[in-house]
């Protein structure tokens, strides 16, 4: 019995949804296939690129310093010989100079012996007193032959051993980087990077993060350590930027290759502190305030309302300045001018000495005192909404994380209304303490 002419449509209809979802998963995967096989083409064709420049650059290298070294040598020889030299041309030039005076008085001796008897006697006496002012017995020293340098070059032929065991050592070719970004985070201004090592053989001692805009040639630095995880701040919304990690191997000088590169961006409006309030200097990006030495007092509010539940919202104390009680670091549902603290009804926030206060009133529980470098991070989480017949009169119920250090408190905050976003601020009564907002 066939089936309905209902079902059958229906049952086309479905096996033509399915053979379209097919081709959709189909047509990703070959895309997926497509760029990888575009990876490993273009990794190879760069790697060929950097190995032939790198062994001509050392094989130009090499052939300067041994040039270098070539004409050294020879300057070593020729000072030599031109010092040692000296001395024996001095003494040649010496006995040359003997050799032309006996001559000329074994000719003058002749001649006189030979001459008349008349004038045979006033020559013997001339030449018997000219030979005696001459030292015919005084003879200059000759020095012996092993007295004397003999030049000979001293060269190493093991040294060709030693290059050719270290070139045939020189360079490797990887066909995946020991690291590779595992997650990117975006914050207000930033994004968190994080990455791990897929080679359990390789261990490394630091970490090198770069990043570039997705439309800039060339990568720059952002962080060297020890940590796998840093917040690249500075990001501007919605502009995409590449990020990419190489490690440095336990005790090697050499960085390793670099990660596959991977692309991010923010879609969160960066954090920014109000501009034009006495008492405080703000950084060009309007993210980091510092408290200086203006006369004045008050809560430093954000620009506008752009903390969202949800998120985390971070401040980092860059420096720190004399402490008091009526610090404040912390949220608030709206600004209220007049107020020199967050410690206020409608907020929360952190004083310097650690002390947490919840709309005005101290918590029993502290986080560490706020020192340079401290990081203090707030979480928070709506609860409940709607109409609350709480003796405390709270309408919005919210779950407030705090964070510093290795403690943390966790608190409801009662808030009269609902808000859909909430003001970050800080107040400090002396001058330099410097916070960065993220």
């Amino acid at each position: 019995m066939e089936p309905e002419p209902e079902v059958l449509l229906q049952e086309a209809r479905e096996n033509v949804e399915a053979a379209q979802s097919y081709r959709r998963e189909l047509g990703q995967r070959l895309q997926g296939l497509r760029e990888a096989q575009r990876q490993i083409k273009e990794s190879a064709s760069q790697t060929r690129d950097v190995l032939k420049q790198h062994f001509n650059d050392l094989k130009g290298t090499l052939g300067k310093l041994l040039d270098e070294r070539l004409v050294t040598l020879l300057q070593e020889v020729d000072t030599i010989e031109q010092e040692t030299i000296k001395p024996l041309d001095d003494c040649q030039k010496l006995i040359e100079h003997g050799v032309s005076t006996a001559d000329d008085l074994v000719r003058e001796g002749e001649i006189a012996i030979l001459g008349g008897m008349e004038e045979q006697n006033d020559k013997l006496w001339n030449f018997t007193k000219k030979a005696s002012h001459i030292q015919l017995d005084s003879l200059p020293e000759v020095p012996l032959l092993v007295d004397v340098p003999c030049l000979s070059a001293q060269l190493d032929d093991s040294i060709l051993n030693i290059v050719k065991d270290h070139i045939f050592k020189h360079g490797t070719v990887a066909s995946r980087p020991p690291v590779q970004i595992e997650e990117l985070i975006e914050k207000p201004g930033g994004i968190i990077v994080r990455w791990c090592k897929v080679d359990d053989d390789f261990t490394a001692q630091d970490y090198r993060l770069q990043f570039r805009k997705c439309t800039a040639n060339h990568f720059e630095d952002v962080y060297v350590g020890s940590e796998t995880e840093f917040i690249v701040l500075h990001i501007d919304p919605n502009v995409d930027y590449q990020f990419r990690v190489c490690a440095r191997g336990d005790g090697r000088q050499e960085w390793s290759p670099w990660s596959v590169p991977q692309t991010g961006h923010s879609t969160l409006v960066p954090h920014e502190w109000t501009t034009g309030f006495e008492g405080y200097s703000l950084s060009s990006r309007r993210n980091i305030a510092l408290r200086n030495d203006a006369e004045s007092s008050g809560v430093l509010y954000s620009s506008a309302p752009t903390y969202f539940c949800g998120q985390t919202l971070t401040f980092r104390v860059e420096t720190v300045g004399q402490p008091d009680r009526r610090d404040s670091i912390g949220v608030c549902a709206e600004k209220q001018s007049g107020c020199e603290s967050l410690q206020r009804d409608q907020a929360v926030c952190v004083s310097t000495n650690g002390a947490v206060f919840v709309n005005g009133k101290e918590m029993t529980n502290q986080l560490p005192a706020v020192t340079s470098g401290s990081t203090v991070t707030f979480d928070i989480e709506a609860v409940s909404l709607g109409t609350s017949n709480s003796h405390e009169g709270g309408d919005v119920k919210l779950r407030v994380t705090i964070s510093s250090g290795d403690r943390e408190v966790v608190f409801d905050w009662l808030l009269e209304q609902a808000r859909a976003s909430l003001y970050f601020g800080c107040s400090f009564s002396y001058p330099g303490w410097k916070v960065l907002v993220f």
